[in-house]
């Protein structure tokens, strides 16, 4: 009976927290200026406050039973170095970047991959011995690296910052800020991810997946609604922007 009603309080909560992402991606979305095509800090950091008090304690217990061990992460993780390179940061640009990436998103995805809720020839064998826990442990090594920075390329630098931050107001296109933050350091808490200084192609590929529907584990379908509005050339030049980004501060 105690651990039924356990379980009823733990989906309770997990309900809970998933509608206040889905509200806070839908309000943020509703923020940015259609007018202006601009995104503030001050809108992002009102919005972060307000998601974090209405989520914390509901995740405050499931973070804990989700904790991993870095050290134990770190070990497993070896086999990982041939693709997302040294501390998980991949050479080759077809591979994402992995290093500083939130915890709890590397989790998902790879529970994914296993579930098969997610499909790549590369990594869905590689999940099948491993474990929930060794999931955590590689996740919690992962989030604990340091990224190495990228760069933007200047010829398409402007167009991928205007869609970044203001979207496209003439084919509903929301800003990418929105879910993902001024610079691109994502929410851990509602599993959206760290996207700045990751890899232009990688990026370019993972946006074509979401509209082709080939790639298909975002919530609510939020990835395949944003990709589907966005033509090749924008998918190009907000992926080099991206990976220009880094995790301080803007000034403009």
């Amino acid at each position: 009976m105690y651990a039924r009603h356990r379980k009823a309080k733990q989906g309770e909560r997990s309900f809970s927290a998933q509608r206040c992402y889905r509200v806070r991606a839908a309000c943020i979305a509703a923020k940015y200026s259609r007018a202006t095509g601009t995104y503030t800090m001050k809108t992002w950091l009102i919005s972060i406050s307000v998601a974090t008090a209405l989520i914390s304690g509901g995740t405050q217990a499931a973070g804990k039973a989700a904790k991993g061990d870095a050290a134990a992460g770190e070990a497993k993780a070896a086999v990982c170095l041939a693709c997302h390179g040294p501390n998980g940061n991949a050479l080759v640009p077809t591979w994402p970047k992995l290093a500083g990436q939130h915890a709890r998103y590397i989790y998902k995805q790879l529970m994914d991959f296993k579930s098969g809720a997610r499909a790549n020839a590369q990594m869905s064998p590689q999940v099948i011995p491993l474990s929930e826990q060794d999931f955590r442990n590689i996740a919690a090594y992962y989030a604990t690296q340091q990224q190495t920075p990228g760069t933007t390329d200047p010829a398409v630098a402007e167009l991928g910052k205007r869609i970044y931050r203001g979207g496209n107001p003439a084919t509903g296109l929301a800003a990418c800020t929105g879910c993902h933050g001024p610079t691109g350091t994502g929410l851990g808490a509602a599993k959206f991810p760290r996207i700045a200084g990751q890899h232009a192609q990688y990026l370019d590929s993972t946006l074509k997946g979401f509209r082709a529907g080939t790639r298909a584990n975002d919530p609510n379908g939020m990835m395949r609604d944003v990709a589907g509005r966005m033509s090749d050339e924008e998918i190009a030049a907000v992926s080099q922007f991206i990976q220009g980004l880094t995790d301080q501060p803007t000034t403009d």
